[in-house]
């Protein structure tokens, strides 16, 4: 897609006017919207399911990654009629309901893409069960002296750990520094039951590698060289951000879903730099890589799983 001004397109039957497209985005990089619209249509098969009836928090960037941003949840004036959306109430706002967008075909995930929505952010569960998760995440963080080997060998723990459980999950890079070790939930968890569970497998990951992890949330008293992992996250309203998702970071990096063999490769890397190993990851390299080799996370996040069996 040439990063001309302006442009009408039709996707799917949806006819929209792009504008702006020469803007740049990342300015280190020379990065346009135009460039982050065509990347988007270009892994839209793969991230629409990950992205489906989902409620949608766009992370939007008007004047580019290194000018001023915004969260926005209401749909926005004048989206298209045939954008879907979603009604959830939410005490705290003005009208008493939040209407979010669902991006559920490649015509929206354009739209959003042309309102300067770098980074997407996908609820942990979906229309018809908003009440119950049918993702969970670890965060992994690398804290400052950690080593990628460290990270690696952390990721690898959490995974041996559900494996016990006789639970799949599946790794993905943040966009970051860091590593997401996610699962697919069943629907029919309360949120409580699954935020119980993250930190029941935080707790003994951390007491079985006290060296390598913690779980201090205060940065000032975590010691080097540790990955913090953040189980916290799970709640109605929380939210992740999808495997394919582009990040407002220099060299305009995506949170790429990885083999649990790329991870044990990492745990015999020289170079520390987690950051550095995940820059691979880009808008401009990761539509080959899909070409290539699909999506590693098509078997691993197929199905839900139960968490009843599970004890302490």
């Amino acid at each position: 897609m040439s990063p001309a001004r302006k442009q009408d397109v039709t996707i799917d039957g949806r006819t929209m006017e792009l504008t702006n497209l020469d803007r740049v985005l990342w300015p280190k990089d020379g990065y346009s919207k135009g460039d982050l619209i065509a990347y988007y249509a270009s892994v839209a098969r793969w991230l629409v399911p990950y992205l489906k009836d989902r409620p949608l928090t766009l992370q939007r960037y008007p004047d580019g990654i290194n000018g001023p941003s915004f969260f926005e949840k209401n749909v926005p004036r004048g989206v298209p009629g045939w954008v879907k959306t979603l009604a959830v109430r939410s005490p705290g706002s003005d009208r008493g309901t939040v209407r979010y967008i669902l991006c559920n075909d490649a015509a929206t995930l354009a739209y959003v893409a042309n309102l300067a929505s770098i980074t997407l952010h996908a609820w942990i569960s979906h229309r018809g069960s908003l009440d119950s998760p049918d993702f969970m995440l670890f965060d992994l963080d690398p804290w400052t002296g950690c080593r990628l080997a460290t990270l690696a060998r952390v990721a690898l723990a959490v995974r041996d750990l559900l494996e016990e459980y006789g639970l799949r999950c599946a790794v993905k890079t943040s966009g970051g520094s860091g590593l997401h070790v996610m699962l697919r939930l069943a629907t029919g968890h309360t949120y409580a039951q699954a935020r119980d569970f993250g930190e029941l497998v935080a707790r003994r990951v951390e007491s079985a590698h006290p060296d390598m992890v913690t779980l201090q949330r205060m940065t000032a008293k975590r010691k080097r060289g540790r990955v913090y992992i953040d189980y916290l996250q799970v709640g109605k309203g929380k939210t992740i951000v999808p495997p394919f998702v582009a990040r407002a970071r220099p060299g305009a990096p995506v949170s790429f879903p990885l083999s649990w063999s790329d991870v044990q490769r990492m745990t015999r890397k020289r170079d520390p730099n987690a950051e550095k190993e995940f820059r691979r990851f880009t808008i401009a390299t990761v539509p080959r890589l899909l070409a290539r080799s699909g999506d590693p996370w098509s078997v691993p996040m197929r199905s839900g799983q139960r968490l009843k069996a599970v004890r302490g």
